[in-house]
């Protein structure tokens, strides 16, 4: 095929003594002797030919430029099936590409660096620009210009102390920018060391001991604070507050965050620095107050209650009554409560705060953890409030031990033994629930909620809602019945599965033998006397021939003559009627 027009033709400098034109070539298919041939030359002379054109990636022609700015040239391109041209005018002043900067050394403070460098380019102002790889990943980028200056250099300010730093620039023309130039090689760079700024965290721990009393002092970096180098030491100084005291102090090493020393029971000022190369920190003040002014807040803790807090997804959630008068509150933990040292944890809230939540990632469930709540104004401190919780309760590994028993034929009355208050305990004690069935069909009685076991028997189920109660009765039993029982502690985080019971018989009801007694005894025993008595039972109660002083059943305290007592005889129609003699004949 006959070639193409050359694409992307353009023309540069990179020194203002020589150009460089590139373009682009297309496919012909064509090769050997007939492959396209290149030639450039100025336009307004075809035949003073410039340069001929290589094609090994890019195809590209160079030459000398002289005096001559202003250039319109032509490129070329025939095979023998055709020809084709390019055309490009420039202002060589205006096609400056510079090179990429050699030789770049730098210089640093604490705070800044300065990058030098040497670069020639005949009458040309260049636009320099530098770009600063932070350790955070962020670049920082820098521009400007040295006119007029075989020596080039650059400073850029506000970087870190004692922070690693990679960086790199490039050129291009300030007049007329055509092109940046490519980059310089990384260097890579580290600030000096600068006076730390900030100030550390520092807490205390207070011991009461013979004489005196026992201070560990704990501190940590504050996000606020700037190392700015390797810190060598951490210098600790405490002094009386009382006037002409003198101070004292020690150095400890980097590697540790605490130290114990020993004050007596006056007033103290303590103060933490810690120490680089360059110099010290800003103190870290905490005043302690003397002991017999500063009883409740470091000594007689026990009198304050402590309140019971729950656990969340992210921690275990803290409140606290506000105080006005205090300008910060701080909260302590220990991490691991079961060891010792506990790894002593504290956190510093506003004013205007009354709650938080810590969180840590040492905090396990079922282990307790205790918290302190201290308000803090001019630098001292003082205990309000203490709380204790999980951060998720477990069930209790041992159920209660049943003591007594008290059975009657229609209640049983259990009572057991009190957990103690142990710190080991997975959860705080919620209650206790009691479990009841006979060992025959299920469970039905009257003030119970059913409760399903895993093999799906029946049991009755009696919640007592205070801790406190240790003794419980169920009734409406069945007497002379077996029942299985068990006693369970939950926490709120439930409790474990029933594995063991008791049991206990019930014994015979005694009313209800009683009443049996009087129902069936008691008219068997009439019935037999009755039958062994029959001819009297008949004549006292039923004689053939009533007689009225003689007769029990039939008494007539109305009709009464003198002693005797009178049968009216138009109560009773009798069969025969008959006279004992002639004188009560006479009589009636």
């Amino acid at each position: 095929e006959p070639p193409d027009t050359p694409k992307d033709f353009s023309c540069q400098t990179q020194d203002m003594k020589s150009v460089t034109c590139t373009w682009t070539q297309g496919e012909t298919y064509l090769y050997g002797r007939n492959s396209p041939r290149y030639t450039l030359s100025e336009t307004s002379s075809q035949k003073d030919a410039r340069c001929e054109g290589s094609c090994p990636e890019q195809c590209s022609c160079s030459w000398k430029i002289g005096q001559q700015m202003i250039w319109n040239v032509t490129v070329t391109v025939e095979n023998p099936l055709g020809k084709k041209t390019a055309t490009d005018v420039f202002d060589v002043r205006h096609r400056i590409y510079p090179t990429a900067p050699l030789n770049v050394y730098e210089d640093s403070t604490d705070t800044e660096i300065t990058l030098q460098w040497n670069y020639e380019i005949n009458g040309t102002e260049l636009f320099w620009q530098t770009e600063v790889l932070q350790p955070d990943g962020k670049v920082l980028l820098h521009n400007g210009s040295d006119a007029g200056s075989r020596r080039r250099r650059v400073t850029v300010r506000g970087l870190q102390p004692d922070t690693e730093y990679r960086a790199r620039l490039r050129c291009g023309a300030a007049t007329h920018f055509w092109r940046w130039s490519d980059w310089s090689k990384p260097l890579t760079l580290r600030t000096k060391e600068g006076t730390p700024s900030g100030k550390l965290d520092i807490w205390r721990e207070i011991t009461q001991v013979p004489g005196g009393r026992n201070v560990t002092l704990f501190w940590k970096k504050t996000p606020g604070f700037q190392a700015n180098g390797k810190i060598i030491s951490y210098e600790v100084t405490w002094e009386k507050l009382e006037e002409g005291s003198k101070p004292e102090d020690i150095s400890v090493s980097s590697v540790y965050n605490s130290t114990r020393i020993f004050i007596d029971n006056h007033s103290y000022r303590i103060s933490i620095m810690a120490k680089n190369s360059v110099h010290f920190s800003l103190p870290s003040v905490l005043i302690i107050s003397g002991a017999p002014d500063n009883s409740r807040s470091i000594f007689s803790t026990e009198e304050l209650k402590e309140g019971q807090v729950n656990g969340t997804d992210d921690g275990i959630l803290i409140s606290w009554e506000p105080r006005r008068i205090y300008e910060s509150y701080i909260i302590d933990w220990c991490n691991f409560p079961r060891l010792k040292p506990c790894d002593l944890q504290w956190k510093r809230f506003g004013r205007h705060n009354s709650s938080a939540v810590i969180s840590s990632a040492a905090f396990v469930p079922g282990v307790r953890y205790k918290f302190r709540i201290y308000g803090s104004v001019a630098n001292k401190t003082s205990l309000l409030e203490k709380k204790i919780g999980y951060l998720r309760e477990l069930p209790l590994q041992l159920d209660p031990t049943v003591r007594k028993v008290d059975l009657t034929y229609s209640s049983v009355t259990l009572s057991w033994d009190s957990y103690l208050k142990n710190e080991s305990n997975p959860g705080f004690i919620r209650g206790y629930h009691v479990y009841l069935s006979p060992m025959q069909g299920n469970c039905n009685l009257k003030g119970s909620k059913k409760h399903i076991l895993s093999d799906g028997s029946e049991l009755c189920k009696y919640t007592v809602e205070n801790p406190e109660e240790k003794r419980y009765t169920v009734e409406h039993l069945m007497p002379n019945t077996k029942y299985k029982i068990a006693v369970k502690a939950f926490t709120g985080g439930g409790e474990t599965p029933i594995v063991n019971f008791g049991y206990i018989d019930t014994p015979y009801n005694s009313n209800m033998l009683y009443f049996i007694f009087l129902l069936v005894i008691v008219p068997t025993l009439v019935a037999a006397i009755c039958h062994w008595k029959i001819k009297w039972v008949k004549e006292c109660c039923c004689p053939v021939i009533p007689s009225p002083n003689k007769s029990k059943v039939l008494s007539f305290k109305e009709y009464k003559i003198d002693s005797e007592k009178v049968l009216k005889i138009n109560d009773c129609i009798p069969d025969v009627l008959a006279t004992d003699s002639n004188t009560e004949a006479q009589k009636l």
